[in-house]
């Protein structure tokens, strides 16, 4: 077993320090009773309450999580859907040029991507707004999505599939009962990776918002180009508070399934 080294340690920590400090300050500014967000005045919540109170940014909220909920789920079921053919269609004509379609997204630029769906979607509706940014946010998170399934069916026992046929099952049952229930762990993860993307997209929806559909980040974006408020820290101290709990949730749930998923392999491997 190699040592932990210094050198290791120091890296970590110094990194570990870039990316958490400025948070770090941020939430301790997000408490702050004075106004300059640069000059601690004492200890208060008040910032919380204004936050609570300022209509425009709840509704951007809950755009924002109205958006991010039903993309991602549309992310999802297209992503895997996209992945099973991927990894388990074998080849067939097209395939290079359907990969490439699904992973070209990953690597364009926001603004590439976000000013292609606005032309696509300007003629397909007469005002855009909460669906065109729903349809953009789902069309760039599915291919994330393929990319997390892809990786576990590749790794995925098919023994079990043709166990499950063989036994009488249709392919639908069979991807139903034996096939889903075990690459759940990265559908799951497949979804809160869409589903963060689409809380943090702020180009893409730029380009396809409308009126009355302000997202939380370009009401954000807006709010600091005219200067950083009190308010903007608290609100970004809920937001990294609901992030590190969804994340802590999720990995709990994932080492659960992954526990009772080695659990079943090896009680069948006993039988």
């Amino acid at each position: 077993m190699r040592r932990f080294s210094w050198f290791n340690a120091t890296s970590l920590t110094l990194g570990f320090a870039f990316l958490y400090i400025p948070m770090i300050i941020l939430v301790v500014y997000s408490f702050n009773a004075s106004k300059l967000v640069t000059v601690w005045a004492g200890f208060s919540t008040k910032w919380y309450g204004e936050l609570l109170s300022n209509d425009q940014m709840l509704d951007a909220a809950w755009v924002t999580l109205q958006v991010a909920v039903i993309s991602s789920t549309i992310a999802t079921v297209l992503g895997t859907m996209a992945a099973y053919v991927l990894v388990r269609a074998g080849r067939f004509r097209g395939r290079t040029l359907f990969g490439g379609m699904i992973y070209a997204p990953l690597v364009m630029p926001d603004v590439i991507l976000g000013l292609s769906l606005f032309l696509l979607m300007k003629p397909m509706f007469s005002q855009m707004g909460v669906h065109s940014i729903v349809l953009a946010h789902a069309t760039f998170a599915m291919c994330y999505v393929s990319v997390v399934v892809s990786s576990r069916l590749v790794s995925f026992d098919r023994s079990l599939e043709e166990a499950a046929l063989d036994l009488g099952c249709t392919p639908f049952e069979m991807f139903r009962l034996v096939t889903l229930p075990i690459i759940a762990p990265a559908v799951i993860s497949g979804w809160l990776l869409a589903f963060t993307l689409s809380l943090d997209d702020l180009v893409i929806a730029s380009f396809t918002t409308g009126p009355g559909a302000t997202t939380l980040p370009m009401k954000i974006w807006s709010a600091v180009r005219l200067g950083v408020s009190p308010e903007i820290n608290a609100l970004s101290t809920i937001l990294i508070s609901i992030v590190t709990v969804g994340v802590i949730t999720a990995s709990l749930i994932t080492k659960r399934a992954a526990i009772r998923q080695m659990a079943e392999e090896r009680a069948a491997e006993r039988a």
